[in-house]
Order: structure tokens, then sequence, then C-alpha cells
């Protein structure tokens, strides 16, 4: 291997091809403006109505609602962590359009603390809270 940082000498083919594609977000100047935040507010909240048609027990009578599922998603990505800041954050506004309280996400992500460890309960409220703010901010 070469020890130059040169990354179109061909030996690092990882280089290159991060090269290229900075090269070309420079060509579209709205990529410039591009955030990860900025995309997950592009994204919309499913209303109640179609999550408890989809989700719910409109279609399974007698199954769980979508507050009850929503929640159990929530309890998921807890346990793996809370790795997917975005998945995360829009599970947790998909939970209160389905009628989740604050204190229903508190007490679904605190359970998990017992299964998940306090550093994945930690980082899954720090989260939830995120979303929490940004719904009282809009009130």
């Amino acid at each position: 291997m070469s020890d130059s940082n040169n990354p179109f000498d061909g030996n690092n083919p990882f280089a290159m091809m991060m090269a290229q594609a900075q090269e070309m977000a420079k060509s579209w100047p709205a990529m410039e403006a591009f955030t990860p935040k900025g995309f997950e507010k592009m994204m919309g909240t499913m209303p109640k109505d179609m999550m408890e048609m989809m989700f719910g027990n409109t279609l399974n009578e007698g199954g769980l609602d979508a507050r009850t599922r929503m929640l159990l998603t929530l309890a998921g990505l807890t346990m793996q962590g809370a790795q997917n800041d975005m998945a995360f954050r829009q599970a947790v506004r998909h939970a209160v359009e389905a009628g989740a309280t604050k204190q229903h996400i508190v007490e679904t992500i605190g359970t998990m603390s017992m299964f998940a460890g306090l550093p994945a309960m930690t980082r899954a409220l720090d989260l939830a809270q995120q979303v929490l703010d940004e719904e009282k901010d809009e009130e």
C-alpha cells in the first residue's frame, strides 16, 4: 500500500468514492443547505385514524390499538439502545399523534431501563424530550 494521501492514486477506493461524492454534491446548490434534521422535518406524521386502520384495531377487532403499538415500538427501539435518532424521534411523534401522553412515553422508556440498561434509557429519554419540546413550542 502507498502512504500517499492522494485519494485518486488508485490505492484507496473508498477515499476516491467519497471525493467523487463530495464533488458531485458541490454541483447541486441545494445540497449545501441539506441537514439530517431538515430532512426529518420533511417527513410527515401519519394521522391517528390512518394508524388505527393500518396498525390498530380497526381491521383487527379486539387487537392492540395504535397508541399501544407505538409505545411497543418505542420500547423496542429503546431496547436497541435508541441508536437511530431519526427513527426514534419519528416514533415518538407517531405515538403522540396516536394519543400517547408524555407520561405514557416516559413510563414506556423507563420500564426498558430494567432490560436495556440505564445508558439506553437515558439516550431514549433525551431523544423523546427533543420531540416533546418541539410539541410544546408549537402550542
